[in-house]
């Protein structure tokens, strides 16, 4: 199961969402996508490294151990209300209850993709994500 389809299972089950999986799985890939159908995990694991606040929650996501958590208001703070908004809209889902599914599934997609190291690997390791997230700021 890729990490979009891992991620619309885990949604539609948080959510209990009366829409199909192809519904959730766009929504997603629109919301956090990668432009190919897929979702961009580095490009969410360097925007939450660029925010001292978010860095060591992304960095517990990344690593072996416990995960750390992230509150549904961070998820609008570094995704923005209209994208939240519209996809709320998407899977007939209140803005809140989206934001805070995401909260909760976020970091199971995350820590699932980086399960022994190959998406922090891909993105040249922490200092690689923190390079990315860099970009973000200029």
């Amino acid at each position: 199961m890729d990490m979009l389809q891992m991620g619309a299972k885990l949604l539609s089950d948080q959510l209990g969402l009366n829409v199909d999986a192809a519904t959730i799985q766009s929504a997603l890939s629109g919301l956090l996508g990668d432009g190919q159908g897929g979702i961009d995990l580095g490009a969410i694991a360097a925007k939450m490294a660029s925010n001292g606040e978010l860095s060591s929650v992304v960095s517990s996501w990344l690593g072996d151990g416990a995960n750390g958590g992230i509150s549904a208001s961070s998820i609008v703070d570094m995704l923005g209300q209209g994208s939240i908004n519209d996809f709320a809209g998407k899977i007939g889902a209140d803005s809140g209850d989206a934001a805070q599914g995401l909260a909760d599934v976020l970091p199971k997609i995350m820590d699932g993709a980086s399960s022994g190291g190959s998406l922090l690997e891909a993105a040249g390791g922490l200092g690689g994500i923190m390079g990315a997230a860099k970009s973000f700021l200029t």
